[in-house]
């Protein structure tokens, strides 16, 4: 599904222009194997600007230290990561090896992640979903008022994959409302051409 259209058929929800999103990309037993990866990982508390977030994380390819605003070398994309990388690679069309970061994050019950668009060191992003469920949201960037305008939102749902690209990435802020229950995520990222 893509495109910024209202749902006027049944089609599906309606996405900000460039969004690709597809439900059920992984299978019951894969999205086992994946948590059971993610809880396998050393995750620590994310950290913006002083403020620790309930989000805990691992990042591989590069870490982004936001106290100074600049992407930080991090431990290399892990060899265990390979098949994931490769199906989220032909699914969205672009190289694997172009994935340059990936970033493994859990989500304990109650945990938001505020409004923000990924930092420009990146480019194109591809999130897996797994456990829980969770409401996405988005907004036009920069915010237009009221606030609330143009405001969609997206249930990603466990074992879906979704697509930034263009201007679902550049031209719209996205946040996530707080999980109902335990979830995680694996975000692949491309590095972008300096802006």
């Amino acid at each position: 599904m893509t495109g910024s259209q209202p749902d006027l058929f049944g089609m599906g929800p309606a996405l900000p222009e460039g969004m690709r999103y597809e439900a059920g990309f992984l299978g019951a037993a894969e999205e086992a194997h994946w948590i059971a990866f993610a809880q396998s990982l050393s995750l620590e508390a994310m950290n913006y600007k002083g403020y620790t977030a309930r989000r805990r994380v691992a990042s591989f390819g590069g870490s982004y230290d936001f106290d100074v605003n600049r992407l930080r070398p991090a431990e290399p994309i892990p060899a265990e990561l390979d098949p994931l990388r490769e199906r989220v690679a032909a699914w969205s069309g672009i190289d694997a090896s172009r994935f340059a970061q990936v970033l493994v994050a859990e989500y304990a019950e109650g945990t938001p992640l505020g409004w923000h668009r990924d930092v420009p060191d990146f480019e194109d992003v591809v999130g897996v979903s797994l456990a829980a469920e969770a409401e996405m949201r988005f907004r036009p960037w920069p915010p237009r008022e009221p606030r609330r305008s143009g405001l969609l939102k997206l249930v990603i749902e466990p074992r879906s994959i979704y697509l930034l690209r263009g201007p679902s990435r550049w031209a719209w802020q996205h946040s996530v409302s707080r999980t109902r229950a335990l979830r995680y995520s694996i975000t692949f990222r491309t590095r972008a051409a300096r802006r």
